[in-house]
């Protein structure tokens, strides 16, 4: 049944066509028991959940390369450019109508197929899985050195600021590897509010951790360091890379498009979930730009051009070594729900593509009710048991093989914010509102993504070279 808020009046040649589909055809959902409950406040937990992530900890080096012009004004752009392309995806959710089509895109990749074909939606599909599947690796790294930091904190503090205070990563991302074997087993993203609204909760403490800190920097030091145009580099060339590479990891720890979709089904409905989610993304777009250039700033005040490139584990603060071990622990519970944010799309599609291949297997589709002491009973499936521990195992190994925090940032930033944050969600508005070439809302929205584009280009190329200069060094 469509779902329209009886309040609002809409006048679109689609209407009658949708409505009448609708009528004539059951909802996806009429055969299942699934119930839609999700609010702006629980969409606005989401976001949060996946957008203030390890991301937010390397803009202090990103505004530290890019100075105090470039720096806050490339995180202005990159949260004007995330309100309009997740506006853009918000009204993709139904189809062929955003308010009232009776179909479901309960996913990006189906919401591209919907509207642009299904040649379109494996190529959005390829940049998809890999967006999914390298956001496990970086929060698996992230996590590491998180878990690490607090060892070095207390060893600092211990034994002096001067100690050889080392310890490797592979120990503690086999450790995050093995948490998140347990909470993979989480049917999907329906079951995840609890999850996420913790994982919000901390992404919030760590970043006043981290504002409060930077904060308190700058008035100890008695001045603002930094300079307008930041951090000196021994050739041009290196500068450009490093600046590059800022802009990849600014646009990596913005970018959730590829879950909007997924938040948005988990909607109540009316009104409709297109208003409410662009409410939703919206309010979360503005409060973590605010969250992110407070972190950046204060960070390259305090640092200068010496600002690490994970501000609370590359040690410009020793003390209070509590109040660092604190943030650090937040940081990584929110990695616990940040990862499976990001994992559990991937898990669904993956899952129906094995389902629907094996259609009579039990062990595929059976499901094993198991009671534990002092727990709630829950389902255990053996497809999610087997599938779900290699996925998180293969993530883990490639995260060991590359654990270098800003450059895989930048990298993945880089690679997937073109593809998927710009062109596909503007595709889907030309197709939607059946827009002309060369009309004037046509020539701003190519003019727009001709602009990220090479603005992508740019910041991939001096990721990659980042990339390789670590590994080979």
């Amino acid at each position: 049944m469509v779902e329209v808020d009886e309040n609002d009046q809409y006048s679109h040649p689609l209407i009658e066509d949708a409505a009448a589909a609708a009528s004539s055809s059951s909802s996806s959902d009429a055969h299942t028991s699934l119930k839609r409950t999700g609010t702006v406040w629980t969409a606005i937990a989401h976001i949060i959940t996946g957008v203030i992530g390890s991301g937010v900890l390397s803009l202090a080096w990103s505004v530290a390369q890019l100075g105090w012009i470039g720096g806050p004004l490339s995180m202005v752009i990159f949260g004007i450019i995330t309100i309009i392309s997740s506006n853009l995806l918000c009204d993709c959710y139904r189809y062929p109508h955003p308010v009232v089509g009776h179909v479901r895109n309960k996913s990006y990749a189906q919401a591209v197929k919907s509207y642009l074909g299904e040649k379109s939606m494996w190529i959005a599909g390829i940049f998809l899985q890999e967006s999914y599947y390298g956001y496990g690796i970086a929060y698996t790294i992230t996590a590491a050195i998180s878990m690490r930091a607090i060892l070095k904190s207390n060893c600092y503090h211990n034994e002096g600021h001067d100690a050889p205070c080392e310890y490797g990563d592979s120990l503690f991302m086999l450790l995050f590897g093995a948490v998140q074997i347990i909470f993979s087993q989480i049917p999907d993203f329906h079951n995840m509010e609890i999850l996420s609204i913790v994982a919000a909760v901390m992404s919030f403490a760590y970043t006043f951790i981290g504002l409060a800190l930077g904060f308190a920097k700058v008035v100890e030091n008695g001045v603002v360091q930094g300079s307008l145009t930041g951090a000196p580099a021994a050739t041009a060339v290196q500068k450009v890379w490093l600046s590059s590479q800022a802009i990849g990891d600014i646009a990596f720890a913005f970018t959730y498009n590829i879950i909007l979709l997924d938040i948005q089904d988990t909607l109540k409905s009316p009104p409709p979930e297109n208003k409410t989610m662009k409410k939703a993304s919206t309010a979360a777009i503005l409060i973590t730009s605010f969250f992110f250039l407070c972190c950046g700033c204060f960070g390259y005040a305090a640092f200068g051009s010496q600002a690490p490139g994970n501000l609370l584990t590359g040690f410009g603060f020793y003390e209070p070594y509590w109040l660092i071990d604190l943030a650090n622990a937040c940081i990584v519970l929110h990695l616990v729900g940040g990862y499976q944010i990001y994992s559990q799309p991937l898990f669904a599609v993956a899952e129906r593509q094995i389902e629907k291949k094996f259609p009579d297997s039990g062990f595929v589709h059976h499901e094993y009710v198991i009671k534990l002491p002092f727990l709630p009973s829950f389902k255990l499936s053996l497809l999610r048991l087997s599938f779900r521990t290699v996925y998180v195992a293969s993530t883990t190994g490639l995260a060991i093989l590359f654990p270098y925090f800003n450059e895989v940032l930048g990298v993945l930033g880089a690679l997937n914010f073109w593809p998927l944050a710009i062109y596909f969600p503007v595709e889907m508005y030309f197709a939607q509102n059946k827009v002309r070439a060369w009309t004037s809302t046509w020539m701003v929205l190519q003019a727009f993504r001709l602009f990220c584009l090479i603005v992508t280009i740019l910041a991939l190329i001096g990721s990659v070279e980042g990339l390789l200069s670590n590994r080979l060094s």
